[in-house]
């Protein structure tokens, strides 16, 4: 039984390649060749008419060139692929999806008009696709071939999203990824000091995705975005007018274009057409070298422009192959025709001065494509058939060395797919190329800045490099002394060193107010986003930007309050002096000898020390100063108190004395008061011996009185010792107040008792209003305090206990005798 094998017709027309040329092993190729497919809307009521393509892109068509360029080469060399030659079939995709995925079904099917059984099962028409240069095209076409594992190596298809390679397995590509790209542009303008800027993009996958990484990487930097608009090419002009309105109202000085070439003209004219300048423009690869946009001087705008590009490469033998370009290769080629007649502006169907004879030459025109100091974009098509070409020349070596291989047998897409995820070779460049776990290469751009040339136009100056494969410091390099004009482009500026951040409400991070630190703070860096506190020890200078030791203070001998409390020290111990020294000539005196003077010179005595203790508490404090300040104030006042006491008892016992059966003197002569001057004395010193054994006064520095400066005092170690040494002198105090109270109508002759008691009553309230004013008063006063009240006090004694006898002395010498002493008309007087 015969089976009649199936076959089918195709209902529409083939899709037939705009170039070819078969050979052993075919590699396909799609390009944009037109700028614009020509949409029909169909009914699905007749079959539908071909897609027809408009405007033809020399660019694309360059490529094109560079391909079979790129093809030729390698046949006529004997190194790479020896007895094997390379042909190609070339599409047009016009930049739409649609016709790139139609063009690619084409390149895997053929393009026969009869399949049969065994059209699926037999090998696809092409080893590989190179194409196509938009990303979107480039989705689809490697979404639809992916499954059949046909390599598909894109030249300028630049969207991260295609290194997904759970979604496009088959894809490779030998331009840099916007991943890399989009991070590269944030760094630069971060480089720049542009933290506002403004971003415009293609609404596609180009766009989307590079804005969406650039977006990313710029909030990582500390980057704004202000606004971000998206066009493409066939939204109607009012699009285009908002987002030109935008970007007029926008404060941000740079904006960003991440744009296809095609969207960027349209953007560009309505720009030019409202005469907007003073724009910093940032550009992506894909118009960054464009010399059709730099040659154009109603683009002048752009002139400054930054923005990477690929990193540029001298093709050798491709400006001679370009220009022998000529109809005559293939008379009945249409595209040929078309790209004659376009650069040329002529026409092989009129007749008259626009005719076209075929005589012109490419030589004489300059132009976008005759153009060939920028070949970045056509090295990248170069290295994809090259990356194509070694990969075939690995399969057949092996194929070669393998007993199981047949002879003749030629490799399978899959096979091909294999090998190329592993193919690393070096270009004549000297460049190493091979292809990551994502099918990308390594990420290297020149950095572009766009500067005015003698003759009114663009030239493309290289400023700097990026190469992914640094460490991340190292990756960006700029020659900024060669780049033209960089703007300001801040929502806010710069908060100096000694100010922090502080975001405005409702606003983007970048837009804040410059808020001083506090005391005690500092920021020592500029845009600095927090204060930071000083260590204990140090405080905050002036302008807040630096950590300055704190001011240590005490009571010194160079500032004023210290001056006088010395010299008012230094007067206690002249008048002291004065007195001793005069009753010391007049101790014979009635006045002098009254009342045992051997105490009053003792109390002289301990009044002197007094007036020096004072002095120990002025100075910096050390372990010494500290503990000799406190023991001395106690022991020599109590010494002082002590001789008043005993003056007091006297006049109790001398009142006594004079009673009649009472001899109470001899109880309390001369020698027992010096033995309760001494043994009073000796106890305040026992309790100050305790006190410095068990826990001494030691110097401290204070910082809790204030946060500016440090208080270095005295700490008491132990405030039980200070106070015992103060409360046992105040319990003497009181005693000889009572004792003196008690004395004061005594008889008139026995008047020393009222100055004694009102002596003590001063003494006593200096001391009583000391202890609130010695607590409450911080730092360097409180021993202002305690040195005043130690001056006052002694002051006091001597005064009102000595000043009345000087006064006899020197102003009523006819009182001081015995008669007058003992009488009573001579005390009342008195």
């Amino acid at each position: 039984m015969i089976v009649k094998a199936q076959v089918c017709r195709l209902l529409g027309q083939p899709a037939l390649p705009l170039l070819s040329a078969e050979r052993d092993i075919n590699i396909g190729a799609i390009f944009s060749l037109h700028k614009n497919a020509i949409l029909q809307n169909h009914h699905f009521t007749s079959k539908p008419e071909q897609t027809t393509c408009g405007s033809l892109n020399l660019r694309e068509f360059k490529f094109l060139q560079t391909l079979i360029f790129a093809i030729e080469e390698i046949n006529n060399s004997t190194q790479l692929l020896p007895g094997v030659s390379l042909g190609y079939k070339i599409y047009d995709s016009c930049g739409s999806i649609a016709q790139a995925i139609f063009s690619g079904m084409a390149l895997m099917n053929g393009y026969e008009e009869t399949l049969s059984d065994t059209s699926c099962s037999r090998p696809p028409a092409v080893h590989a696709i190179i194409g196509e240069s938009n990303s979107s095209p480039t989705v689809g076409l490697a979404s639809v071939v992916g499954p059949f594992n046909l390599p598909v190596i894109s030249h300028f298809a630049t969207c991260a999203c295609l290194s997904n390679r759970k979604r496009y397995r088959s894809f490779f590509r030998t331009i840099p990824s916007d991943y890399y790209q989009s991070r590269a542009l944030a760094q630069l303008v971060k480089h720049f000091g542009w933290t506002w800027v403004g971003t415009v993009r293609s609404r596609s996958d180009y766009g989307n995705n590079g804005i969406a990484a650039f977006e990313e990487a710029a909030k990582r930097e500390g980057i704004c975005i202000e606004y971000t608009e998206a066009v493409f090419k066939t939204d109607p002009e009012e699009q285009f007018l908002k987002t030109l309105e935008v970007i007029k109202k926008g404060t941000a000085r740079v904006v960003l274009a991440f744009m296809a070439f095609g969207d960027f003209v349209i953007l560009l004219r309505v720009i030019a057409q409202h005469n907007i300048t003073g724009i910093q423009w940032v550009g992506s690869e894909s118009w960054i070298t464009s010399r059709n946009l730099a040659e154009t001087k109603e683009y002048s705008f752009l002139s400054g422009a930054v923005g990477f590009a690929i990193a540029n490469a001298k093709i050798m033998g491709l400006r001679e192959f370009l220009l022998n370009v000529h109809p005559d290769q293939e008379p009945k080629n249409k595209l040929l025709i078309e790209f004659w007649e376009t650069v040329f502006q002529c026409s092989f169907r009129s007749s008259g001065s626009s005719d076209c004879t075929g005589s012109e030459r490419l030589a004489e025109l300059q132009n976008e494509y005759t153009d060939v100091s920028e070949q970045r974009i056509e090295h990248n098509v170069y290295t994809a058939v090259y990356a194509v070409a070694h990969t075939l020349r690995n399969v057949l070596k092996d194929f070669g060395s393998s007993t199981s291989s047949s002879k003749g047998e030629r490799p399978t897409p899959q096979k091909v797919l294999e090998y190329m995820k592993d193919v690393s070779f070096i270009v004549k460049t000297g460049e190493k190329i091979f292809f990551d776990a994502s099918g990308d290469p390594v990420a290297r751009y020149d950095l572009v800045n766009w500067q005015p040339a003698e003759d009114g136009s663009l030239q493309f100056k290289h400023v700097g490099v990026y190469d992914s494969s640094l460490p991340l410091e190292k990756r960006l390099q700029v020659n900024q002394e060669h780049v033209l004009w960089l703007p300001v482009s801040v929502c806010s500026e710069s908060c100096p060193p000694g100010t922090r951040k502080a975001v405005q409400k409702g606003r983007p991070l970048c837009c804040y107010d410059c808020i001083p630190c506090a005391e005690g703070e500092i920021s020592n860096s500029t845009d600095s986003s927090d204060c930071f506190p000083c260590d204990l020890e140090y405080w905050s200078n002036e302008s807040k930007d630096r950590c300055v030791l704190k001011v240590v203070e005490f009571l010194s001998y160079t500032e004023i309050m210290g001056m006088v409390l010395c010299i008012l020290s230094f007067l206690g111990v002249l008048l002291t002096a004065i007195v001793f020294f005069l009753f010391y000539l007049h101790k014979e005196t009635p006045i002098v000898r009254a009342n045992n003077s051997e105490l009053s010179f003792l109390l002289l005595f301990s009044l002197t020390l007094c007036f020096l203790c004072s002095i120990t508490f002025i100075g910096r404090p050390t372990e010494w100063s500290c503990m000799l300040r406190h023991t001395a104030f106690g022991i020599t006042f109590v010494l002082c108190i002590s001789c008043v006491l005993g003056k007091t008892i006297v006049v109790l016992m001398a009142f006594r004395a004079t009673l009649p059966g009472r001899n109470v003197m001899k109880w309390f002569g001369p020698a027992q008061q010096r033995l309760s001057v001494v043994c009073l004395t000796l106890i305040q010193v026992v309790i100050c011996v305790l006190w410095l054994t068990l826990s001494p006064p030691f110097p401290n520095m204070n910082s809790s009185y204030y946060r500016e400066k440090i208080i270095l005092e005295c700490n008491l170690g132990s405030a039980l010792g200070f106070w015992a040494v103060l409360g046992y002198t105040g319990l003497l105090s009181i005693l000889c107040f009572v004792l003196a109270f008690l004395a004061r109508k005594l008889p008139d002759n026995f008047n020393e008792a009222k100055f004694i008691t009102f002596s003590v009553l001063i003494f006593c309230a200096v001391w009583l209003t000391f202890i609130p004013a010695y607590v409450s008063s911080p730092g360097k006063f409180t021993v202002a305090v305690q040195i005043f009240a130690i001056l006052a006090s002694s002051f006091g004694l001597l005064l009102c206990i000595f000043a009345p006898k000087c006064y006899i002395i020197l102003l009523k010498p006819e009182k001081n005798t015995k008669k007058q002493i003992m009488g009573k008309s001579s005390s009342k007087q008195l």
